[in-house]
């Protein structure tokens, strides 16, 4: 039976809102925003703090900089505050968040990996939404229409975060469809892809 559904999601397609709209028409828990809210609270560091590391690779400079003041007592305590709340220690959290809440059921999880952190747990499904280019822009140009010189950019940008944070922590390519239950075209409406995905489940 399935108890979990996973939405990874290339950006632009607006599988946040379909993973929403999916988890109100089931009646289930939602872990996007409030399953950074439980890693920010884990890590003792603030939500704002959190959702800037939100599946992101430590920067080099931050790396360089733990490296440059290992063993100085004078820092001791701004390099445990950093390594505390570095990628790989947000990733663990998040890791054990989806697997606490998948064990529980009746959730549906955003992104952070979640097909690969829920491998092998029985009850879960995983969906990836994708849409065209031309759709994707259209969506970045009205809700940022300050920015649409850069659209394409953006896009490319955010999906290639994803990919090489999937690739780094989980060792898998992030829009293989092989990782993935079902993959749906946003194109397609959301109506259609709630559809989709209930007859895929069978919930």
């Amino acid at each position: 039976m399935i108890q979990v559904i996973t939405v990874e999601r290339e950006y632009g397609s607006r599988g946040g809102e379909f993973a929403r709209l999916l988890a109100e028409h089931l009646k289930w828990d939602l872990l996007d925003q409030s399953l950074i809210d439980e890693v920010a609270k884990r890590a003792g560091i603030s939500p704002a703090e959190a959702k800037r590391r939100d599946e992101r690779l430590d920067p080099w400079y931050s790396k360089v900089g733990r490296a440059f003041w290992h063993g100085s007592n004078e820092r001791a305590d701004i390099t445990v505050e950093r390594e505390i709340a570095d990628a790989t220690r947000i990733t663990e959290l998040a890791q054990e968040v989806m697997v606490e809440k998948a064990r529980a059921g009746n959730c549906v999880i955003v992104g952070r990996g979640a097909a690969c952190a829920l491998h092998g747990i029985p009850g879960c499904f995983h969906t990836f939404v994708y849409a065209s280019t031309a759709r994707k822009v259209r969506w970045f140009e009205q809700a940022f229409p300050d920015k649409k010189a850069v659209a394409e950019r953006e896009l490319a940008a955010t999906d290639q975060r994803r990919a090489e944070y999937v690739e780094h922590f989980y060792h898998n390519v992030w829009n293989d469809y092989r990782i993935y239950h079902l993959m749906l075209n946003s194109c397609m409406g959301f109506d259609a892809m709630i559809g989709a995905t209930i007859e895929a489940t069978g919930v």
